[in-house]
């Protein structure tokens, strides 16, 4: 049996070839490959001894040679094909373990020219994977060093690779040769007649893994499954760990992502509970308890069958009251013990352990996607994803009356939470604390009403709070009914033609009003 290595990571590469040489495969390699292993004193074949031809432009031409695709494509059940092996001089190749050049390592690069990107775009590499792959009856192809262990365990087990093997290895392959060549094609697909990159490629070509099948959609009738990106940031939901509960549905994942997004986006602890995409309660407080039954007194109504999720590790305390209501799935950083003790006879509640990300410069490191993506009929729309912060410094009183300490800080819960409720949001808060929260309306009047007549089911009243808007008023009616329901302070962006008469309102009724500059539909 004869095994070709040619690898750029050459992580395991000689523990893994040193295995190979003790089962009495013969080696072959190239370049940098062959000088490890030879160093190591592994006695290895140059592929240009086989070729006839010395590796040439500075490494580009090494491997592209009939003595060596002819080695990995000849069908041996194929009297013709090995009758041409035998008079063209070229053995077969059993085993060809590649990886590729470190493109999208480089492009990630800051300060990244086009002429190092070129430079490691790999071409001998992915020619032999797709002619390895193409024929994998007879030959295995390696191209990750997961899976040395695998290879090595049937090796030495039976002398060969079973076919199941060999089938996964040839589909892993090809899996790992589109990746790569779709990571070409997004990036020079970007860059611009003046060498400056645009932030939308003329192709996008997604990459994703399947993580799951799910017994079924949105609804019964429909069929899904759960990816997750080639590469997900850390903190993402994709990243979760199930640590008890049946199978997530994919209305799980959805409201899940919903909640994990929004409470994660709170420094002092938090609980968001969820129900269909929308939070139906947001609190903080001084611990998982606290904010847990301030949020929850919110709606008690919609968080039957909720998402419930915290920023900070879940402890007994918390879990107790939460094992209260009907419950979904819950997301913590962390359970202690104890918490898991609480919800031990519960099967069916998903537990979802996710770690916070590490909070970094950018919004990848926060866990966040840096676009958003939405199907249409036979097409895309593709968007910066909304990870626009607001800070106390960016806010405009234009109102004459002028917050307080505590109404700033308000404002700025109600405006975080406004964020994560979709179009038409409207969000009264007080105290760290959503008090009413309306979501989804066609008339922003509707969502106003709604919210307040939620907080009225709920036994709270909604004098003094604050409210949140996600978009302008374009009218001062929707002022008057929040101010109407008890408001004394109001945070919206601003900018519509008749931002002044509703500025003007506010001063009529005596409430404050704050600017924030910035929209945040959610559709």
């Amino acid at each position: 049996m004869n095994a070709l290595i040619s690898v750029s990571d050459k992580t395991g590469i000689l523990e893994f070839a040193q295995a190979l040489h003790a089962l009495g495969i013969k080696l072959l390699s190239t370049g940098g490959t062959a000088k490890l292993l030879a160093d190591a004193g592994l006695p290895v074949t140059e592929v240009a001894e086989v070729t006839g031809f010395p590796e040439m432009l500075d490494g580009r031409v090494k491997t592209l040679h009939p003595k060596v695709h002819g080695g990995l494509l000849a069908r041996r059940d194929v009297p013709a094909h090995m009758a041409a092996l035998k008079d063209h001089g070229i053995d077969t190749i059993d085993l060809l373990v590649v990886n590729l050049y470190p493109f999208e390592a480089t492009v990630a690069k800051p300060g990244c020219t086009l002429e190092d990107a070129i430079e490691n775009i790999d071409i001998g590499g992915p020619a032999m994977v797709r002619s390895a792959a193409k024929n994998w009856k007879d030959v295995g192809v390696l191209t990750d060093a997961s899976q040395y262990p695998v290879a090595l365990a049937e090796l030495k087990a039976s002398g060969r690779l079973s076919d199941k093997t060999k089938f996964a290895f040839s589909v892993a392959a090809f899996n790992r040769i589109s990746q790569y060549d779709g990571a070409i094609s997004d990036y020079l697909s970007r860059i611009q007649e003046d060498g400056s990159h645009t932030l939308f490629p003329d192709q996008s070509n997604g990459r994703f893994v399947k993580l799951q099948d799910l017994r079924y959609g949105e609804n019964p009738h429909q069929q899904a499954a759960f990816y997750r990106d080639l590469y997900p940031a850390p903190g993402s939901l994709v990243t979760a760990k199930q640590l008890q509960g049946k199978e997530l549905s994919y209305n799980n994942i959805a409201d899940a992502d919903a909640a994990w997004e929004c409470v994660k986006s709170f420094d002092a602890p938090a609980c968001v509970i969820v129900k269909h995409a929308n939070p139906c309660g947001v609190a903080v407080g001084k611990d998982p308890l606290e904010a847990y039954s301030k949020a929850f007194q919110t709606d008690p109504t919609s968080a039957f069958g909720g998402i419930i999720a915290f920023n900070r590790p879940l402890d007994g305390a918390a879990a107790k009251a939460v094992r209260g209501q009907f419950v979904e799935v819950v997301m913590a950083p962390d359970y202690a013990p104890e918490a898991l003790a609480v919800f031990q006879d519960r099967p069916n509640v998903r537990l979802l352990k996710i770690a916070l990300p590490p909070g970094g410069a950018t919004a990848w490191d926060q866990g966040r996607n840096l676009m958003d993506v939405k199907r249409v009929g036979s097409g895309l729309l593709m968007q910066t994803a909304d990870n626009r912060e607001l800070s106390v410094d960016e806010l405009k009183v234009v109102s004459k009356k002028q917050p307080t300490p505590q109404q700033l800080q308000d404002l700025l819960f109600a405006w975080k939470v406004a964020k994560y409720v979709k179009s038409n949001a409207i969000v009264f808060c007080a105290d760290g604390m959503t008090m009413g929260v309306g979501a989804g309306q066609m008339s922003r009047l509707d969502s106003a009403r709604i919210a307040s007549i939620k907080a009225q089911h709920a036994g709270l009243t909604l004098s003094g709070t604050a409210v949140a808007s996600d978009a302008f008023f374009p009218f001062r009616d929707g002022l008057d009914v929040v101010v109407d329901a008890g408001a004394t302070s109001v945070i919206q962006p601003g900018g519509s033609m008749r931002d002044q008469e509703v500025i003007d309102a506010a001063d009529e009724r005596g409430v404050v009003m704050v600017l924030s500059g910035v929209r945040h539909f959610r559709h």
